[in-house]
């Protein structure tokens, strides 16, 4: 079977089910095995972000989508050259990858006989739910089903350290920094799972813009900076160019010391295995030196 896979998630769960041999075409954004890196690339960036801030990167989003204009480029002959039997796409975010419209589009002008598959996971049971899902689609179900059996053996792990705790932190998850942005769709599950009280996020719901003084007014014990897209360094340097409010200093979390960024490409904003990764590395945060989840103070950095 050949395989093209246009989300950096799929990519990933294809890989851990042990088809990556089977991958005849990825996304420019797909980093994850590193080993992928020789795949062809049918997609890139229609709008270059380079250097540019958060507020930046923003307002050229929100222009391209209120213009019609599609943020990704899908490279039709290289599809057609490489005739996949399997194409893995999505429909839930026009921002975070290639359309779903625009590929049954492509599909259809290159007249492949390619089977295409949307996958919409919104919470993490959804996640879960999506590597079954392509263990059946690609003959792999035993695999599939060890792999799951791993994944649900870390995060009954994670609740058992978390028991019954009686303090909660509440916490803020931030995927996007200027304009703040909270984070949603399956990370207030993470945040449940790792013994805290996401107060802002609306598990299984899109991300959604907030206010400075709406944040302040939720008063959060801690925040985790997460900007969809952006690995750990990226995020660090991106807060510390950013201008924050006056409300800012007024927040529990800041008076604190309580304010983390991680490495939300990694571990946050793809529904792929490595979510898991991001509920230890949470526990890791919240519990600190009461966590037995060694290894993971890579994937977080104190702000």
């Amino acid at each position: 079977m050949k395989i093209a896979s246009l989300l950096p998630s799929t990519t990933e769960i294809i890989c851990a089910l042990g088809l990556e041999k089977e991958l005849v075409a990825i996304t420019h954004e797909c980093d994850y095995p590193p080993s992928v890196e020789s795949i062809p690339k049918v997609t890139w960036n229609t709008i270059d972000h380079t250097g540019k801030s958060s507020a930046e990167i923003d307002r050229h989003i929100r222009a391209h989508v209120h213009e019609g204009s599609s943020l990704y480029g899908l490279d039709q002959e290289q599809l057609t050259l490489l005739e996949p039997d399997l194409i893995l796409t999505q429909e839930l975010c026009k921002v975070c990858a290639v359309s779903y419209d625009q590929v049954t589009e492509t599909v259809r002008l290159i007249g492949a006989k390619s089977k295409t598959v949307s996958l919409e996971p919104r919470t993490l049971q959804e996640i879960l739910n999506s590597i079954e899902d392509l263990g059946k689609l690609t003959g792999t179900e035993a695999q599939a089903k060890k792999l799951l059996k791993s994944l649900n053996q870390r995060i009954e792990q994670v609740e058992t350290e978390v028991g019954n705790r009686p303090n909660r932190p509440r916490v803020l998850c931030l995927e996007w920094l200027d304009p703040p942005m909270v984070g949603g769709h399956w990370v207030p599950d993470m945040i449940r799972l790792a013994g805290a009280e996401d107060i802002l996020g609306r598990p299984g719901d899109l991300s959604y813009n907030v206010s400075w003084p709406e944040i302040n007014q939720a008063a959060p014990e801690v925040i985790i900076v997460m900007p969809c897209g952006f690995h750990l360094e990226e995020t660090v340097n991106e807060f510390q160019r950013t201008s924050l409010p006056h409300e800012w200093s007024d927040i529990p979390a800041v008076k604190v010391g309580a304010v983390f960024a991680v490495d939300g490409s990694s571990y946050f904003n793809r529904p792929g295995p490595r979510i898991i990764d991001g509920i230890e590395i949470l526990f890791k945060i919240l519990h600190g030196s009461k966590s037995q989840f060694t290894g993971r103070e890579s994937g977080f950095q104190k702000l």
